[in-house]
């Protein structure tokens, strides 16, 4: 289980290694283009239910803390739904990966 972590808080946002090595390439990409823009997620079993959505801004720092010392393989589909979500108004949805998909190294 990976770990975000935005702004000057302690507390990490767990998100699995998988799925954050994911969003760290779109999340990347948009900050490196000074683009601000939503993160929202469903909070995993064992957390109080819900959804949370935090505010990106290229200033405020952030740190992805990944507990496998490997970079997984990543899904270009997977990216390009993460992407396409990035782009719109309600901002990045961390969405399920469909496993059907080609893999990029």
């Amino acid at each position: 289980m990976g770990s975000l972590y935005y702004g000057d808080t302690q507390t990490p946002i767990q998100i699995d290694d998988r799925a954050l090595a994911h969003l760290k390439v779109v999340i990347a990409t948009k900050l490196r283009r000074n683009e601000s823009f939503t993160l929202s997620w469903r909070h995993p079993e064992g957390d109080a239910p819900g959804r949370s959505t935090l505010w990106l801004h290229p200033s405020i720092p952030l740190r992805f803390v990944f507990d496998a010392p490997e970079p997984p393989e990543l899904s270009r589909r997977w990216i390009e739904e993460l992407a396409h979500s990035a782009n719109s108004s309600g901002g990045i949805t961390l969405v399920e990966e469909h496993l059907e998909g080609a893999d990029i190294s």
